[in-house]
């Protein structure tokens, strides 16, 4: 059989093919079986695989690349194969082992990197100390770049990271992005003006940052299947120790040793984070195991046309592939995530200001305490038991609901920071921080539980990325905001109360993405008959071409399938 362009229009089958377009739904359902087994017979003699999809009383063969000679039993389908030895459809993880030790660098992983940007309060009163000057009322504005570009440029650099985690795979991704992110800590200990600093810790360090962190969750998924939640339950609660000791750390030594010296001994954290992401050895390939044959990034074959006849349409075809492959923006063909990723967006504009302007706020109100770095060990302490508390109560709901704890969550950070000045007791301020951690895990818990549920697992991954960064251009603006309000009105208290209204207008717009759901799903019932007529295609009039085309359910995947 034939395939020509992009219609996928096949030649006329035999007799027998004819027939069976004709046949009641019982017949057709007697004959699925047998033909199926003989299918697996001929592809075990041939050499290549065979993937048949039943679905009701259509079955679909779902293939690329070369034809090999059919048998006599599946003479009158319309099948194209392709060899795929040891691809990942047939995978299966360890569950333990050496996984166990990737685990333990994931943890070291996420942990310095957030320990170290949850930490940056008690950085950021030391770069006030070395870059303040009585002259310049907006110092507060300027010093919190260092710390908002970091962060920022964590989620800004998601989509790209995803891109070179296919590309190039888990192990050479995370260990360039450690030593980026060494040279960048190390640079910023010998920078002596915020301009300089800037670069190397904001846009530097925070790069490396982010192509240090994406690959230690991904790596996750070549070791664990079964056991996958409590591996990311380790490396979740082993990453709040971080949170929880570094603050400790640098209370110690800021003081004694210096700013300058202080970057020194935090690049060490990055110089081992190096080392331990030499343990990401990757058991598929980049791109492979993660959905059908080219679908996945990587090196996959290209799946050409038996139409297409010459070289510079074929590598043109290869190029678009790559590009809508990588640059995937139908996720924001959906109403309801378009809607969740505006909502979160708005929110974690004031999300980031606590971490950044908490402590100083301390030493401005309560003068007399030496314990302001109690506040963010409260912080990262709660963060950890939320995340795993919440990550539980999460798996007990129910599709799109667990959106309702983001809302939650977002109203009860909004009117925490709102609290935050009006604290006139330090023991007040510890209960809010508690809350402030509880809140911060549950957001970041259901965050890829929520994307499964509203774009489904084929497009969770690019979803996810382009929510990261949507995310990193409020996050990073919100802290120099607030330093800029604290300069003008002399105080904290507008920063805070401002800070603290972002995420609760993000959680009324999360409030209304279930009820739209549930409106859309009530709408494509009522059209029962139309969808099941574009996922089944209806039987053609015998003697003419038959095509089916599943790019609209698998995206991207090239136009070579189609159905008995």
């Amino acid at each position: 059989m034939g395939i020509n362009g992009l219609d996928n229009q096949a030649q006329p089958s035999s007799g027998a093919s004819r027939t069976e377009d004709t046949t009641a739904d019982d017949q057709t359902e007697q004959r699925v079986a047998p033909r199926e087994a003989d299918c697996r017979k001929d592809d075990q003699a041939a050499g290549s695989g065979c993937k048949i999809v039943q679905e009701d009383s259509s079955v679909q063969l779902l293939e690329a690349g070369c034809k090999p000679p059919l048998s006599p039993v599946c003479d009158s389908e319309s099948v194209v194969r392709v060899e795929e030895p040891g691809h990942g459809a047939a995978f299966v993880p360890p569950e333990g082992g050496y996984g166990w030790l990737v685990v333990f660098a994931a943890t070291w992983c996420n942990g310095s990197i957030f320990g170290i940007q949850n930490s940056f309060g008690i950085l950021h009163m030391m770069l006030m100390k070395e870059h303040a000057d009585p002259d310049d009322k907006t110092s507060q504005f300027k010093v919190a770049w260092v710390g908002a570009l970091a962060m920022g440029m964590i989620f800004f650099c998601s989509p790209v990271v995803s891109m070179f985690t296919d590309r190039f795979g888990c192990r050479k991704t995370a260990v360039s992005g450690a030593v980026l992110a060494f040279i960048g800590l190390l640079g910023t200990s010998f920078a002596n003006s915020l301009s300089l600093r800037y670069f190397t810790y904001g846009i530097l360090f925070g790069c490396g940052c982010s192509f240090a962190f994406q690959p230690s969750l991904v790596i996750l998924g070549h070791y664990f299947r079964q056991r996958l939640g409590l591996a990311n339950g380790v490396v979740t609660a082993g990453a709040s120790l971080f949170s929880m000791g570094l603050p400790v750390l640098l209370n110690k030594v800021g003081e004694p040793l210096g700013l300058s010296r202080t970057f020194q001994i935090l690049s060490l954290f990055m110089l081992v984070q190096a080392l331990l992401a030499l343990l990401f050895k990757p058991l598929l390939p980049a791109g492979g195991g993660m959905g059908p044959p080219g679908m996945g990034p990587g090196p996959a074959k290209p799946q050409t046309q038996p139409g297409a006849t010459t070289q510079e349409g074929s590598r043109w075809s290869r190029v678009l592939g790559e590009v809508r492959k990588y640059f995937n923006l139908r996720v924001f063909h959906i109403l309801t995530y378009r809607l969740w990723a505006f909502g979160v967006a708005t929110a974690v504009l004031g999300y980031f200001v606590p971490y950044v302007h908490l402590i100083n706020f301390v030493k401005e109100q309560f003068k007399g305490t030496q314990k302001e770095w109690v506040l963010l060990v409260c912080i990262g302490a709660s963060s950890g038991v939320g995340r795993l508390a919440f990550g539980k109560i999460g798996d007990l709901i129910t599709g799109v609901q667990k959106i309702y704890m983001q809302v939650v969550s977002f109203m009860a950070l909004g009117l925490m920071s709102m609290m935050i000045p009006q604290c006139l007791v330090f023991e007040w301020l510890v209960v809010v921080c508690v809350f402030l951690g509880l809140c911060d895990g549950c957001f970041l818990t259901m965050m890829a539980p929520i994307a499964f549920e509203l774009v489904g697992p084929m497009q969770a991954s690019q979803a996810i990325g382009y929510l990261l960064g949507l995310m990193s251009l409020p996050m990073t603006a919100g802290p120099p905001i607030a330093g800029l309000l604290h300069d003008y009105f002399g105080n904290y208290t507008v920063a805070f109360s401002l800070a603290g209204v972002p995420p609760i207008v993000g959680g009324v717009v999360l409030f209304f993405v279930p009820l739209i759901h549930r409106r859309l799903q009530a709408a494509a019932s009522s059209e029962e008959t139309s969808t099941t007529a574009h996922m089944l295609p209806t039987p053609t009039p015998a003697g003419e071409p038959k095509s089916c085309s599943n790019g609209d359910i698998l995206p991207g995947y090239t136009d070579v399938e189609t159905h008995i």
